[in-house]
């Protein structure tokens, strides 16, 4: 089939098509992909809050992929566009596959797909035999932040890594939630990945909030900093956010 021209418009899109071995079709991408992937020197264009659209469009791509959430406005003009655009939302680890799945048949490398959701598989596979051998007791309390304000709970596939790590999540995930919900759920371990903030997100944030005073992980120092790509990135850094994760709940290496 014909080589593409994609414009990767979400780190998460630009990991996995690295990931297939589709990177020479990737023309160009957003600001925070060379943080997930080898890309280059390829141009940047923003983020899904700020994107030039008609720079984009003078690469002449013939599909632009990009992943929720995305500003309205940006969506409006990508549409007017006279090419594809495709517009990913997972939620869940099987979700995660299904887009991988998806972007491989897009780029004629099923194949490659199949190969790359094993691989992820097999990393969090070994991630959750490490959980079982160290468990002793009931599963510690996790909670874990992607924004600090209005705070809000990271996405549903890192509640899925926390059970996977041998954690269980103590909040709804992926939902807004009150400094008083967090307390009441008295989480273990606070584990903070801030999105589009890199490893920046801060633990003071956390063990000096008069809130959580009383909660355990506060009490304990078990706060922890996970950089925002591992955790925040629906594609292959999450194989390496897993064992992050682990790390943060039993307090040691993989």
């Amino acid at each position: 089939m014909p080589r593409q021209r994609i414009v990767a418009l979400a780190p998460s899109v630009t990991s996995i098509l690295v990931g297939l071995g589709a990177g020479r079709e990737v023309v160009g991408v957003t600001k925070w992909c060379k943080d997930v992937a080898p890309i280059g020197r390829r141009p940047e264009f923003g983020d899904c809050w700020k994107v030039n659209v008609a720079a984009v469009m003078r690469l002449q791509p013939t599909l632009l992929i990009g992943s929720v959430p995305f500003a309205t406005a940006i969506v409006e003009r990508i549409l007017k566009q006279p090419v594809p655009f495709l517009a990913l939302n997972p939620r869940s680890l099987r979700d995660i596959e299904s887009d991988i799945r998806t972007l491989a048949r897009l780029t004629g490398r099923a194949r490659a797909g199949e190969k790359l959701i094993s691989r992820m598989k097999r990393a969090f596979e070994r991630v959750a035999q490490r959980a079982r051998e160290v468990r002793s007791g009931p599963a510690p309390r996790v909670y874990c932040e992607v924004w600090p304000h209005p705070r809000i709970s990271s996405p549903p596939w890192v509640a899925e890594l926390v059970s996977l790590a041998g954690g269980r999540m103590v909040v709804p995930a992926g939902r807004r939630v009150t400094d008083a919900q967090v307390a009441r759920a008295n989480p273990d371990v606070i584990i903070l990945a801030w999105a589009a903030t890199g490893a920046r997100a801060k633990a003071s944030s956390a063990l000096e909030n008069p809130a959580w005073r009383n909660v355990s992980a506060v009490k304990n120092g078990r706060v922890a900093v996970v950089r925002d790509e591992f955790l925040n990135t629906p594609g292959p850094p999450l194989m390496r956010g897993a064992e992050l994760i682990f790390r943060a709940i039993h307090s040691g290496p993989l």
